[in-house]
């Protein structure tokens, strides 16, 4: 009995653990896909500036979206760690190659 009670136990554990695991991966993939989305729509905005240079809504919409676009990108980078090459990264320890792979 006392086996058996200590199997669900560890169950448990690991069950825990594949959740908060899971909370965090989905976390995750929720925040690269809304720098994403800024991304495109920076750059969309960037490329209608070319052609419209004095536009002052685009521009207003151009500085909103590159200032969330650098928040969403801040906030990955504390929590996952640099996005890529040219992130510093602030733990002290080189953590890019820790990150999953896109195919991961």
């Amino acid at each position: 009995m006392e086996v058996l009670c200590e199997n669900r136990m560890n169950n448990m554990d690991f069950n825990m653990n594949f959740d908060m695991n899971n909370i965090n991966m989905q976390h995750r993939n929720a925040l690269l896909l809304e720098i994403m989305k800024y991304q495109l729509v920076t750059l969309d905005s960037a490329l209608f500036l070319d052609t419209h240079p004095n536009d002052p809504i685009a521009l207003i919409r151009h500085h909103e979206y590159s200032t969330k676009l650098m928040q969403l990108k801040d906030e990955f980078s504390i929590k996952y760690g640099p996005l890529d090459l040219y992130t510093p990264d602030i733990s002290g320890t080189w953590r890019y190659l820790d990150s999953p792979w896109p195919w991961e």
